[in-house]
């Protein structure tokens, strides 16, 4: 069994977070980006992120990054406080093997002391094991965007799953 630990992120950790998303980009499944980012263009993101109520997280494993969560919040207008999204993102190397289904029910367990009621994903429509995972984990589809993506040429559907968080 591997042997995770999971922290607040550190300014020290946005090249390793950075470098974790870019990886995901070339795959065309969990973002739309289409061409890597820099650490300076995420500053402002990373920022707004604190521990009181929308963390980012680092996961290691044997002193190496190898994933981060993050919450952000939805909308940016104050009736939406309650509301927020979660992203999960996981080095190649490490995928499939539990760490989305560790991470997911720890940001549904903190929920509460997050003040979030309404967890959200934003997916995209072809990123059938990251539905899944929602799904198991009692999100439904609170949203579909048909086609709101161009990947490669490719339009992409975005759905949004949520769930109320008790």
């Amino acid at each position: 069994m591997h042997k995770y630990s999971i922290r607040n992120a550190t300014i020290n950790d946005l090249a390793a977070i950075v470098s974790i998303y870019n990886e995901t980009i070339e795959g065309r499944m969990v973002t739309a980006d289409l061409e890597p980012v820099s650490v300076e263009s995420k500053m402002a993101w990373f920022e707004a992120h604190n521990h009181e109520t929308r963390p980012l997280w680092v996961v290691e494993e044997g002193g190496k990054m190898i994933a981060w969560t993050s919450f952000q919040s939805f909308y940016g207008r104050p009736a939406y406080n309650g509301t927020a999204e979660v992203s999960i993102y996981i080095t190649t190397a490490s995928q499939g093997k539990g760490l989305g289904k560790i991470l997911l029910e720890k940001a549904l367990a903190e929920c509460p002391k997050l003040d979030i009621k309404n967890l959200l994903g934003f997916i995209f429509g072809h990123n059938l094991p990251s539905i899944h995972l929602f799904k198991k984990y009692g999100f439904e589809p609170w949203g579909h965007l048909p086609g709101v993506a161009v990947l490669d040429g490719v339009e992409r559907d975005l759905v949004i799953m949520g769930r109320k968080v008790p």
